[in-house]
């Protein structure tokens, strides 16, 4: 196994933007409380919802994303296991999700960027203010944070298995514990 140093390295190295580098860490964070709630093994979850991404801002197009990413990190010799969540995180790539890691990775991509959007739309822009049913209503509307995928959540929750509410609820106790590194701390009041 790699170590998460390796990975944090590999994503700076392809991923420049501030934005896309936290929501890496997002994912990542809520694949690692998932494996530790499910009895998993954390270093693989963790740095797969690190990597997840990784690829992304230089490879963006269906074409590529993230076949590119998953070649390179099988010649570099990452797990298989991890590589073939990756690929089956993108509906488009056609790769059955298969393992649990696979399923709680598509299940947990989108609706983490959909709960980091609607923290940063709060007052305080704090994950510590945001609620299960503000996530439920966000989700219902689709001209907000346009690029989240509805369909691909709404499967993710099936996929696993779990109702949305208790899903939604464990995405948003992950980021609690992590606010701070991936920029959902919030703000204090006039600062």
């Amino acid at each position: 196994m790699k170590t998460r140093e390796e990975a944090l390295a590999l994503l700076h190295e392809h991923t420049e933007t501030d934005s896309l580098r936290k929501h890496a860490l997002a994912v990542e964070a809520v694949m690692r409380h998932f494996a530790r709630r499910l009895g998993e093994e954390e270093e693989l979850w963790g740095q797969t919802g690190l990597l997840h991404d990784y690829d992304y801002e230089q490879h963006p197009t269906p074409e590529e994303h993230p076949t590119w990413g998953c070649g390179l990190l099988r010649d570099r010799g990452w797990p298989d296991e991890l590589i073939q969540a990756i690929l089956g995180h993108a509906e488009y790539t056609g790769v059955a999700r298969e393992t649990r890691l696979a399923k709680y990775l598509f299940a947990c991509d989108e609706l983490t960027g959909l709960v980091t959007a609607v923290a940063l739309v709060r007052p305080n822009k704090s994950i510590h203010e945001v609620e299960v049913k503000s996530v439920r209503k966000k989700l219902k509307d689709k001209s907000f944070a346009r690029t989240v995928n509805r369909d691909d959540v709404k499967k993710g929750f099936e996929e696993i298995g779990v109702p949305a509410e208790e899903h939604i609820a464990e995405v948003i106790a992950a980021l609690r514990d992590v606010a701070d590194e991936v920029g959902l701390a919030g703000t204090v009041a006039g600062a």
